[in-house]
């Protein structure tokens, strides 16, 4: 199935139906997926909806001791789970905000960040697959980099 999966392509892991998992079920399920989205799997998404207070709780633990993050889906917004900066949430809540991809310069002004401190974020996003970049032209003609977040 992730193999069959395209670039900015999106993994569901719909929890719906399911009370309760263990924290080890947690562990080895979803850090081995985020894991492989963020290495294999480069520039895809994966996105767990539907989970319990339990399930919560247990994805939570497990993706923080792994020094992980996975994005949940709950009630149409988007939060992260596990090991994560509030830098880092916030640039991604911009970046999954945005209407199309956007520049590093486009995003240190949206956020108030020096660039350097804004590619940095972005490649710590994108090292755990948050985020994806895509090579395209200024205005001016010159290469540059947009990123994005699913929708």
């Amino acid at each position: 199935m992730l193999e069959e999966l395209e670039p900015g392509g999106v993994l569901v892991i719909d929890a719906k139906g399911i009370e309760v998992f263990d924290y080890s079920f947690a562990n080895e399920l979803f850090g081995k997926t985020v894991l492989s989205m963020a290495g294999e799997f480069q520039g895809r998404f994966v996105v767990v909806e539907h989970l319990t207070t339990y399930t919560h709780e247990n994805l939570a633990k497990a993706m923080e001791s792994l020094g992980l993050t996975i994005a949940e889906r709950k009630k149409g917004k988007i939060e992260l789970l596990g090991k994560v900066h509030p830098a880092d949430s916030e640039t991604f809540s911009v970046l999954v905000g945005a209407k199309e991809p956007v520049s590093a310069v486009e995003l240190s002004k949206r956020l108030n960040v020096n660039l350097t401190a804004m590619n940095e974020r972005l490649s710590k996003l994108m090292s755990m697959g948050l985020a994806r970049r895509t090579k395209t032209a200024s205005s001016a003609g010159r290469e540059q980099y947009e990123y994005s977040a699913f929708r």
